[in-house]
């Protein structure tokens, strides 16, 4: 007999569907304020984009030359239209909410988003994460100017309604940079705490697993390479290893990534040291279950909580490797911009011009902010002791 679970009926107040209109106001107006600012706020980069990029479109998108579509700016319009879908549907959710049944209101998944977006620091963290990622998809529409095109105004202008803000000593549009630079930033901190992820993962899983000679090789090597700065090793690889062009910026993401991996290798290596004491690893061992079965779906599933908050705060500290390695000459090779690299560009007139280093120097603080914000919340919405 198929036991009976009851519906919950969530209904919204009629004033919810403002945000139909305008994504966010629904918010707005029953007190949800974070989520309504974050939404209005995206809401702008949707308009700006539509109001700057669609009436120079054919420039965009056949920027290439001779002819060529570019890539960039086909991604650029796919994620205006995935944003704008977004928008609306998260509007019409809120007016007319999913009814969910017992079951599914008390499931793992659906607690997980209402401590999170109960969390205020969290959420003002993922709003941030958002609006960054959201501006630097959407960079061919937003940006004005080429970001390596020299001497589109005069040199070290102050802001103003055509220069957002300013223009560096070359003449170059400093807020087509930052944004430009922005994705350089970002995927070079996505991309490199991935493979720090996935190789801390693998090796911590492995050494606690196999345990004897091979947890005590895993972990020499990991003691290692925590003992020495990772500054200097940084230094050490980038000057060994200096390459210039695209290849540059692959070295700096796989050098981030394999310096980066040992924290990640010890909180997994706990983790699955306490988990394969648990009840239902005893179980599966004792239903015959493979050991690669029991380590990579039920080990490692389970230990992947702390990784994503860990991966979460190393993004911004591998941002901030990155803007290190650029402001001392090391990093991504130019003319590439990045934020690090706008900051080095900015130092030698910093009091003629302090815009130059003041706004990348801003976008990485508030990336780094937002990114460390984020963390706190994933922490304290995947802890279980917190959930009432």
């Amino acid at each position: 007999m198929t036991a009976i679970v009851k519906q919950r009926d969530f209904t919204a107040p009629a004033v919810t569907r403002a945000g139909l209109v305008l994504p966010g106001l629904g918010h707005l107006f029953v007190g949800e304020w974070i989520i309504g600012v974050g939404l209005l706020l995206l809401d702008l980069l949707l308009f700006w984009a539509a109001l700057a990029g669609f009436p120079r479109l054919g420039e965009v998108v056949f920027s290439a030359g001779a002819g060529n579509v570019s890539i960039h700016a086909v991604v650029s319009l796919i994620g205006w239209v995935v944003l704008a879908a977004s928008l609306w549907f998260t509007a019409y959710r809120r007016a007319w909410p999913r009814q969910l049944t017992e079951e599914q209101f008390n499931s793992n998944r659906e607690i997980f988003f209402r401590m999170l977006f109960r969390h205020t620091t969290g959420m003002l963290g993922l709003f941030g994460v958002l609006f960054m990622i959201v501006a630097t998809v959407l960079t061919p529409l937003l940006a004005p100017f080429d970001p390596i095109a020299i001497d589109v105004g005069d040199k070290n202008l102050s802001p103003d309604a055509v220069y957002l803000m300013g223009t560096d000593p070359f003449g170059r549009d400093v807020f087509s940079r930052l944004l430009y630079g922005g994705r350089i930033s970002l995927s070079i901190g996505f991309i490199a705490v991935t493979i720090a992820a996935t190789m801390g993962t693998t090796l911590g899983a492995l050494a606690a697993f196999a345990g004897g000679a091979v947890d005590k090789v895993i972990m020499f090597v990991t003691d290692g390479l925590l003992a020495l700065p990772r500054l200097v090793l940084l230094l050490t690889i980038v000057g060994l290893f200096r390459v210039q062009g695209v290849w540059g910026i692959f070295l700096i993401v796989v050098i981030l990534g394999l310096t980066g991996w040992m924290g990640v290798g010890r909180i997994v290596r706990s983790q699955v040291l306490s988990l394969k004491q648990q009840e239902f690893i005893q179980a599966a061992q004792a239903l015959g279950l493979s050991q690669s079965r029991i380590l990579f779906r039920h080990l490692i599933p389970n230990a992947l909580a702390p990784v994503i908050v860990y991966c979460s705060l190393a993004i911004g500290s591998t941002m901030l490797a990155e803007a290190g390695l650029s402001f001392l000459g090391l990093g991504v090779p130019p003319p590439t911009s990045t934020w690090g690299v706008m900051v080095a560009d900015g130092k030698e007139v910093l009091r003629n011009a302090p815009h130059v280093a003041i706004f990348p120097g801003m976008a990485i603080l508030l990336a780094v902010l937002s990114f460390n914000l984020l963390g706190d919340g994933l922490r304290d919405a995947l802890d279980p002791k917190l959930r009432g």
